[in-house]
């Protein structure tokens, strides 16, 4: 296999990009059932369900309302409407015409039991293998990846809403699992100071202003933090996410010592690998590229390029934004190499290449 760059021009999201590929033409949902007949069967997913128990919605059904969902571009309610009220969707899924279907909740606890079990790749490696039998999709040949950005479904904050929105998160999850002891140890401004969302409190203008604003909320965020981990606090209090991301949050923005609270500065700061960027996805960073700054993901597709066949999704690599695309290369070609789908030659763009990873590949 040759690795060649080149200039740069979720999984059930992949699998519907496959099937986009695939059916340009048509009743997408009708032509799926047509062409491929059923992708999926129940077994498939048994290691999702319990063995007792009520029955539930049929996942083989559920995985390929997923798949047009996303090829649609449709909300889980949306979807599920589809499902009652169109025909070719019930044509694909086999379905009565008078079949009632299910509600739009059933959608999100199938995707969440496909992560909590392992089997977020499975929809896509099934339709890839039915394709593969069909001829549509073979090793060699030519296939690219490139990467987009995602954005996290929280909003952009900068230092000071971050750090605000932070400790106003921890005080609303304590006065829910324990509001008679943060009455207790929480000061009466806190009321006003955090009682409404960060990003509608209208702050002070100019430099110093703003400054001794933030630290005052590095003072009380501190004071909050030696509260719950007193020696006769509930042990369980530390235990809550918000105030664990809280003492995450404050390691990494302030400092403390004799001289009292400060900011950290430049390259005081934890690299953005490890910043956190929102109280809300401790998952979600800041990164750069081509110019172009996000908070969220950075998401890496592989399809097949061969002129006379269709494009077809072969892989996908979710990462955190600030992942090199470089450091992708690599386990991008094992895992084409275990569904037995490892190109010829591989294109990409100059970021997913370094002196050590051209000279494996001309080996």
């Amino acid at each position: 296999m040759s690795l060649r760059p080149v200039p740069a021009p979720s999984v059930p999201e992949a699998t519907a990009r496959v099937v986009r590929a695939s059916f340009r033409k048509g009743c997408l949902a009708m032509r799926i059932r047509d062409e491929l007949g059923p992708l999926f069967e129940d077994e498939q997913f048994a290691s999702a369900f319990p063995r007792r128990g009520g029955p539930a919605w049929s996942p083989g059904q559920l995985a390929l309302v997923s798949v047009l969902q996303f090829a649609e571009g449709l909300t889980d309610r949306q979807a599920a409407d589809a499902v009652r009220g169109r025909i070719d969707v019930k044509y694909a899924l086999g379905l009565e015409l008078d079949d009632p279907g299910f509600d739009f909740s059933v959608l999100s606890e199938f995707r969440d039991r496909l992560i909590a079990h392992g089997l977020e790749e499975l929809v896509l490696d099934r339709l890839l293998e039915r394709v593969g039998e069909l001829g549509m999709l073979r090793a060699g040949g030519r296939q690219r990846t490139d990467s987009t950005h995602v954005l996290a479904q929280v909003r952009t904050l900068n230092r000071m809403e971050f750090v605000g929105e932070t400790l106003r998160a921890a005080l609303e999850a304590l006065t829910v699992a324990a509001p008679g002891w943060l009455r207790q140890v929480a000061a009466p401004q806190w009321f006003e100071r955090y009682g409404k969302r960060i990003d509608s409190f209208r702050f002070p203008k100019g430099v110093d202003a703003r400054q001794k604003w933030a630290l005052a909320v590095g003072e009380d965020g501190f004071t909050l933090l030696q509260a719950v981990y007193a020696l006769d606090a509930p042990v369980w209090l530390r235990e809550i996410e918000a105030v664990q991301v809280l003492r995450t949050a404050w390691v990494q923005q302030y400092h403390r010592d004799e001289k009292g609270v400060r900011w950290r500065e430049g390259e005081d700061l934890p690299p953005g690998r490890l910043r956190l960027s929102s109280p809300y996805d401790t998952d979600s960073r800041y990164s750069v590229k081509r110019g172009a700054g996000w908070d969220g993901y950075k998401v890496h597709f592989t399809e097949t390029c061969e002129p006379d066949a269709p494009h077809l999704i072969t892989n996908v690599v979710t990462t955190d934004a600030t992942v090199p695309d470089a450091e992708i290369t690599e386990p991008v070609h094992h895992a084409l190499a275990a569904r037995g789908l490892l190109p010829g030659i591989h294109l990409v763009d100059s970021g997913y290449t370094s002196a050590a990873l051209l000279v494996s590949a001309a080996a």
